[in-house]
């Protein structure tokens, strides 16, 4: 798992979201951002926090935070997942697996015994300065947004 701590640095990012546009880290400064890192669109799991960060979107948004969804998966996988779920926010894909090695997320996972690597689920609260405010690393899918507004009490 990520060798980032909280205070450090983010790691800057340049990646393509679901419309094939470029999305960098340095577009949300004075925003507080939401980097979570979920292994595949339109999984139950994947599915459940995506739809916990849509339901609670505008409120996140009223609070200044940004959301940002990173998987591997590509542009089409993305816009097929907001388009059946009706996300509001961004997806980036990580295609090259840069973000998610740079986050150290992408690790060993063990699926009915069998050991393939994968994207580990996690999500970063990074402050208006680029900075890692929070690292959770046991999330709970169907209550992603009240752990992190939890942690920005």
């Amino acid at each position: 798992m990520s060798t980032l701590k909280e205070g450090d640095k983010a790691p800057a990012f340049s990646a393509k979201d679901q419309n094939g546009n470029t999305i960098t880290l340095d577009q949300f400064k004075g925003k507080k951002v939401v980097l979570y890192f979920y292994p595949k669109d339109d999984t139950p799991g994947c599915t459940a926090e995506a739809c916990d960060f849509r339901d609670n979107y505008q409120g996140l948004q009223a609070k200044g935070i940004e959301v940002l969804g990173v998987s591997v998966d590509d542009e089409k996988s993305h816009q097929k997942f907001i388009t059946k779920h009706n996300l509001p926010f961004t997806l980036l894909a990580d295609t090259d697996k840069n973000i998610v090695e740079a986050y150290g997320v992408w690790g060993e996972k063990n699926m009915y015994g069998k050991k393939y690597m994968g994207t580990n689920r996690a999500t970063f609260v990074i402050d208006e300065e680029g900075n890692i405010a929070h690292i959770i690393k046991k999330v709970d899918t169907k209550n992603s947004t009240a752990q992190v507004l939890e942690l920005l009490k």
